[in-house]
């Protein structure tokens, strides 16, 4: 089964074209085929790999023994909403970063020191079933490299208002056009949206596509961006931060292109 999508409508940076996207209604591998889900930390060519998503089967929140199971399709409005509603702590930051329950554990999201493996408890792939302790993770890393079909979590009853309070003034600091983002992953010791405006590229614009003035790490669509706007000022903050500071800096968007 497949659908054709419209990136420059589903993607939360409003870049791409239509494009016909495999739908996995039952558990299979990737088979050189990447897995969009929620098109929010992804930046499209008009040229990208084959495309998958997971179907309405994998998009589903229940209770079972003191643990939360979640599919992978869910989104997490859905899961802030159902967290907050049942008086469980741990997700509260979800309520400020979009995304599907796949991509959220896949790239380890979080705000700050709130990750979403700080109460994870083991994931489902094709592969099997993986405890936390048996997955490699860090800062926005992880090793796993399947389509996530479902996660587990620990109940931990107590919803924090103060936490959310908290993430609501961290995000309303971030760009409100559209983004994908954070473009870079922060270097040790530093920060990427610090060395992109010392480079003098905060502010800078190619086409539609401009570094924001309000956070430079942020990539924002200013007006109908193509990929090339986009990537043209990925390409040009790496290769000056590097030349003044000696730093390579790590995408933690995900470029889809052939």
């Amino acid at each position: 089964m497949s659908r054709v999508i419209d990136f420059s409508v589903f993607s939360s940076i409003k870049i791409g074209t239509p494009i016909k996207v495999n739908v996995m209604r039952e558990k299979e591998p990737l088979e050189k085929r990447f897995l969009v889900g929620g098109a929010n930390n992804i930046l499209l060519s008009p040229t990208p790999p084959p495309l998958v998503i997971l179907g309405k089967e994998f998009d589903y929140i229940k209770e079972e023994d003191g643990i939360l199971k979640i599919g992978g399709a869910t989104k997490s409005g859905r899961i802030f909403s159902y967290c907050k509603k049942n008086n469980i702590g741990g997700l509260e930051f979800l309520g400020k970063l979009p995304g599907t329950l796949g991509g959220l554990v896949k790239m380890n999201a979080g705000m700050k020191s709130y990750e979403i493996f700080n109460s994870l408890v083991d994931i489902t792939l094709f592969s099997g079933i993986y405890t936390k302790q048996t997955i490699e993770f860090g800062y926005r890393f992880t090793d796993i490299t399947e389509p996530i079909f479902e996660a587990t979590f620990e109940i931990k009853r107590g919803f924090d208002y103060r936490l959310l309070e908290e993430f609501t003034k961290m995000r309303k600091k971030q760009p409100k056009e559209p983004s994908a983002g954070s473009i870079f992953k922060n270097p040790d010791g530093d920060y990427a949206g610090r060395l992109i405006e010392a480079v003098g590229l905060k502010g800078e614009k190619v086409g539609g596509a401009m570094w924001s003035k309000v956070h430079a790490n942020f990539l924002v669509n200013i007006g109908n961006a193509s990929f090339t706007d986009a990537y043209s000022l990925i390409k040009e903050a790496k290769k000056r931060v590097f030349e003044e500071f000696g730093i390579n800096m790590k995408e933690e968007i995900i470029i889809l292109d052939n």
